[in-house]
């Protein structure tokens, strides 16, 4: 385990010293303030006009933007899910392509370190990073908090907010594993990343193409789709189901990695 945590923490080193994860932190906090900014202006539009007419009149759609945890929290951690789609393949495309590109792959294959061992730490080093990268947009729920107690009266509901980061970071890991299964395939960083984010981004899409599927085709891909798998949790219910799921997911595409490096090794 000590070999594992020494090269997580190698990787994530010279993640946070190379100006990549600085353009993507940046990247990250731009679409998170954007998307903060149109969240808290539709707020204030929607108080305003129930003020005139009050909530009743307005529907049960209109419900969720009586306080800022529907309203304006989740709406912004749930457009980080599609950031999030667009930022973990292009951290995870470095992970082996890199080191096959600078011809270090073959000198990492003939220290004594299991492949095991590789694969776990590069992998729990891009974790690290996307954790890093969520920890950027955590200043919004904070600053929503000041602004419930001084504007709404209504503070944020902390473990629907707890649920819906970790629907955010299961799922950057799960493109993480991903993309580093892509990554071990290939010496191109950009394929690797552009493959990644098509796998990702058809799985996102799955709940559309269901619409149009036949049975039983439909039941399979809604069982399997982005939305079924996080509805709950994004709206802060705690269930099992995904992280079974996932987890099962990230640990098939981890034992991909391995079996593609075994295979490297001896070629």
């Amino acid at each position: 385990m000590r070999t594992v945590l020494a090269i997580a923490r190698k990787e994530l080193i010279v993640y946070l010293t190379t100006p990549w994860a600085w353009v993507v932190f940046t990247f990250m906090a731009f679409l998170s303030s954007f998307f903060f900014v149109g969240s808290i202006g539709q707020f204030m539009q929607m108080h305003e006009y129930a003020a005139q007419v009050g909530w009743e009149r307005l529907g049960p759609e209109a419900a969720q933007y009586r306080n800022l945890t529907d309203g304006v929290a989740l709406n912004v951690l749930g457009s980080d899910l599609v950031v999030v789609l667009f930022v973990a393949p292009f951290l995870s495309m470095r992970l082996f392509a890199e080191e096959r590109r600078q011809k270090t792959f073959e000198l990492l294959m003939t220290t004594p370190v299991r492949a095991s061992e590789i694969v776990l730490g590069k992998y729990l080093g891009g974790v690290g990073i996307m954790t890093c990268t969520l920890v950027v947009t955590f200043f919004y729920p904070l600053l929503l908090t000041r602004l419930g107690s001084s504007e709404s009266g209504s503070a944020l509901e902390w473990s629907t907010i707890g649920l819906s980061y970790v629907a955010l970071l299961l799922w950057g890991s799960t493109v993480m594993a991903l993309g580093l299964f892509i990554s071990s395939l290939t010496e191109s960083q950009m394929v690797a990343a552009m493959v990644s984010f098509v796998i990702a981004l058809v799985w996102m899409m799955l709940k559309f193409v269901a619409s149009n599927a036949d049975e039983p085709f439909r039941t399979v891909l809604n069982y399997i789709s982005f939305d079924t798998q996080f509805q709950n949790l994004l709206r802060g219910v705690l269930d099992l189901k995904p992280f079974a799921f996932f987890l099962s997911f990230i640990a098939t595409c981890l034992l991909l990695t391995h079996r593609s490096v075994e295979a490297q090794r001896w070629t």
